[in-house]
Formats: structure tokens, C-alpha cells, sequence
């Protein structure tokens, strides 16, 4: 699968657009990316946060914007908006942080493929046996905890609106200033 996501990586680089090549259930996925303003503020606004809790709570952890995570032992790769992962791993060869050292996933929901977060990540990230993963969903002012991983599964869901204080693992996030998509 790898080798297969490596040439389809080679054959975007000549694609117009920014273009991701990830390796889910039926194998690699090559998808556009094409994240809106809101979607890139969403994403700053939490990592902002989450990095000034992570000097106490982690430190030498940061919160980074586009590292891919890959598992190989279940063959699956993917470019999280946002993870918690050790700020040295930036530093490694290579082109995927090992799954087993990131602490948290981010994902901001597109309006263009909602299910992608909602339904494939939302097992393959508990199966990677990442802790913590927060949705955060501008189509609807919503937020989801998944906590406490289970085999293709989250065992705890918390829900939230944009506006709360939202707990995520041992930090929280203030979401006063998070802004949903414009109405079509």
C-alpha cells in the first residue's frame, strides 16, 4: 500500500491544486485539498491553544498542522488536520509520524466529505490507538470528543457547540471564537 501511496504522492506533484494521498480501508486515496479561511482559522485557533497547555501538560510536545500519521501494522496513513505529537519526530526521515507516538487527532469537517471524518477516521484513528480525537464540524456548530480507544472504536463520545469550553484529554479548547461555514 505504501509503495502505491508513494506513486500516487509522485503523480499529484504534477497535478494542479494541492493534492493528498492518504491509505484508508480500501486502500490509498488520492484527494484534493482545498480547506476554506475558516477552516485554516479553526485549525490555527486550536493549535495556538493547545500548544501553550502542552508546555506544562506534555512538554517538548507541540500541535502541528499536516504531518501525515501512518500505522503499517494495519496498513493505514493519514494527514489529520491538526496531531499532538513530540515536536522532535518533525526532525526524523521520512514522510509519516509512527501513529503510536501522537497523543491526538484534529479533524474540522469539509462541507465536501463530511462522511471521510464521521465514518472512516472515526475507526481507523481508535485502531492506530490514538487517545484522543476532537471533530470539530463548521456546517453545524458542533463538536465531538471521541476518548478511551477500542479496537475500530471509540468507547467515550462528548458532545458540544461552538461557544463551549470543550474538554480534550487534559487540556480543553475554547471555542467562542470559532466561526461555522457560510450558508450555501
Amino acid at each position: 500500500m505504501r509503495a502505491l501511496a508513494k506513486e500516487l504522492g509522485a503523480y499529484a506533484e504534477h497535478l494542479e491544486g494541492a493534492w493528498s494521498v492518504e491509505i484508508g480501508p480500501s486502500g490509498p486515496i488520492l484527494a484534493m485539498m482545498c480547506p476554506s479561511k475558516r477552516h485554516e482559522g479553526t485549525i490555527r485557533r486550536i493549535c495556538k491553544q493547545l500548544d501553550e497547555q502542552l508546555l506544562s501538560t506534555h512538554p517538548g510536545y507541540i500541535c502541528a498542522n499536516g504531518p501525515e500519521i501512518e500505522h503499517p501494522a494495519i496498513g493505514r496513513m493519514r494527514r489529520p488536520d491538526a496531531v499532538v505529537i513530540p515536536e522532535s519526530v518533525l526532525d526524523e526521515e521520512g514522510l509519516a509520524v509512527d501513529a503510536t507516538q501522537v497523543l491526538a487527532v484534529i479533524e474540522i469537517v469539509s462541507p465536501s466529505n463530511p462522511g471521510n471524518d464521521y465514518g472512516e477516521k472515526l475507526s481507523e484513528y481508535p485502531a492506530m490507538g490514538i487517545p484522543h480525537y476532537l471533530i470539530v464540524d463548521p456546517r453545524t456548530g458542533t463538536i465531538e470528543v471521541h476518548s478511551d480507544p477500542c479496537k475500530n472504536r471509540y468507547s467515550r463520545k462528548e458532545p458540544y457547540i461552538f461557544g463551549d469550553c470543550v474538554p480534550f484529554g487534559p487540556w480543553s479548547v475554547e471555542t467562542s471564537e470559532f466561526r461555522r461555514y457560510s450558508q450555501p
